[in-house]
């Protein structure tokens, strides 16, 4: 039985957020109670570093809020945006399959509030627990099905159907009716995690908004027919919508 002693935690949200994760799932309860003992709470200021490129990967983090970004940097300074992860999100819990060093940097969007773990725990679980083996197999493998997805959409959709296809995901699968929401970042985020130029972006979301009839105001959105959009993106894609990993897990 999962236990945590008195101020191990911060909050019960805290506490909460672990406990629905798979990857606390997974772990022994002697696991967790090591890894609750040992972390620590941080706050990132936008921009701030959290993680170099192949530095050791001597921590792993869970995002309580805000946006951190994972990139590279070219040697000529250009930054290309690998992922973008929220609050409930670890980053840097797959390093035991990437060499056990950080495969991207990573650093906050906005202020963003961290909680780190020693890596080295996970690892002693990995070694010793076949559940949190086969969890971690399992979180590795559900990232790279979504890298997968990525790299087909950045093949074969055009740059409409892209972000047509981002937005789309924002609408959490619902699948008929309106919907309408605000952008989690700014439009030049969203751009360089779908790999365009900011100028190709906004010629990219006219034309998005004449075939679908979306109304975008600043950062809001609105979609007058989720079907209508579904349609139109993912006739350039093998999935259909919803996504698999937007459909709820079973518990």
């Amino acid at each position: 039985m999962f236990h945590l002693e008195p101020g191990q935690l911060e909050t019960a949200h805290e506490k909460t957020d672990f406990l629905q994760s798979d990857l606390f799932d997974a772990l022994p309860a002697k696991v967790t109670n090591e890894l609750a003992s040992c972390r620590k709470k941080i706050t990132l200021e936008k921009n701030q570093s959290l993680m170099v490129q192949n530095d050791p990967a001597d921590w792993f983090y869970y995002i309580v809020s805000g946006w951190v970004k994972l990139f590279r940097e070219t040697k000529s300074g250009d930054e290309a945006v690998i992922e973008l992860l929220g609050a409930g999100e670890f980053v840097g819990e797959n390093t035991f399959f990437e060499g056990n060093i950080y495969s991207s940097d990573a650093a906050a969007i906005e202020p963003a509030e961290i909680i780190r773990f020693p890596s080295s725990l996970l690892k002693e679980a990995l070694a010793t627990s076949h559940a949190t083996a086969v969890a971690m197999l399992q979180i590795y493998a559900s990232k790279n099905e979504r890298q997968t997805r990525e790299l087909e959409s950045l093949k074969l959709q055009g740059t409409p159907q892209r972000i047509g296809c981002f937005l789309l995901r924002e609408c959490k699968g619902q699948k008929a009716g309106t919907h309408s929401f605000e952008l989690p970042y700014g439009k030049s985020l969203v751009a360089a995690q779908l790999g365009m130029k900011g100028e190709t972006f906004s010629r990219a979301l006219a034309k998005l908004k004449a075939a679908t009839r979306i109304d975008v105001r600043g950062g809001k959105i609105w979609i007058p027919d989720i079907a209508r959009l579904a349609n139109y993106v993912c006739s350039g894609c093998s999935n259909e919508y919803p996504c698999k990993d937007l459909v709820p897990r079973a518990h």
